[in-house]
């Protein structure tokens, strides 16, 4: 397969005013990843956090910060978060139609990794270009609520988009974001999902590191049947 599973709890449903404890508390749960959501108040409705919170998280953790760009010209944010020390840096296909090529090799020479993001009502074909592209997007996220609040139900008929890319691309890093938890999960693993972002289900949870821990194991489990 050669693609591992990343669990990557939202940091959007964590406690903002104790964000660096707060990640240091999900990596000791066995997070892979931590997931930023990046909102500007246009795109979405919502607005979040910006460069200046990544940069300061990132003076407390070397994690791998996952950050996931729900903007309208993702290409003002590249050279912000690549100075405050993003590591991966995803952006929505539907405000990119025209300018990712340029988005890749921006993102890529600041020493982060491309991924775009597509919303439920966008077509999977969209992102097959960018993928294939000369430098390419090294993960396909699929949005499986409609982007912009926390909290929502999981869509099951995104994971049409989810089978097919893996069908596609084997070695290609597929993420899911909404609604994902223990009732969920078994869905998006057996669709071929690795990377897996987690809100209110781990940090709501009694036992985080046992949500985390079951979102790995549907994985790995799923990986044996593809």
């Amino acid at each position: 397969m050669g693609v591992t599973p990343k669990i990557a709890p939202s940091m959007l449903s964590s406690d903002f005013a104790n964000l660096a404890s707060e990640a240091h508390r999900m990596l000791n749960y066995g997070a892979d990843w931590l997931h930023m959501d990046i909102m500007d108040g246009h795109f979405v409705s919502n607005l979040t956090m910006g460069a200046p919170v990544i940069e300061s998280l990132r003076k407390h953790t070397k994690a791998y910060l996952d950050c996931h760009l729900m903007v309208t010209n993702p290409l003002d944010y590249v050279e912000p978060f690549g100075k405050a020390g993003a590591s991966g840096f995803t952006f929505h296909i539907e405000t990119s139609k025209d300018n990712w090529k340029e988005l890749i090799e921006n993102i890529k020479s600041l020493g982060m990794r491309p991924g775009v993001a597509i919303k439920p009502g966008t077509s999977v074909e969209a992102v097959y270009p960018l993928v294939e592209a000369e430098t390419p997007v090294e993960m396909v996220l699929v949005m499986t609520v409609e982007p912009g609040f926390g909290g929502q139900k999981f869509m099951p008929e995104t994971m049409d988009k989810v089978r097919i890319l893996r069908k596609k691309y084997p070695a290609l890093d597929i993420e899911v974001d909404g609604g994902l938890g223990p009732s969920t999960i078994d869905m998006a693993a057996l669709a071929g999902a690795n990377c897996i972002v987690a809100g209110s289900s781990v940090f709501g949870a009694p036992e985080p590191a046992q949500v985390i821990s079951l979102l790995r194991n549907s994985v790995e489990k799923a990986q044996l049947t593809y």
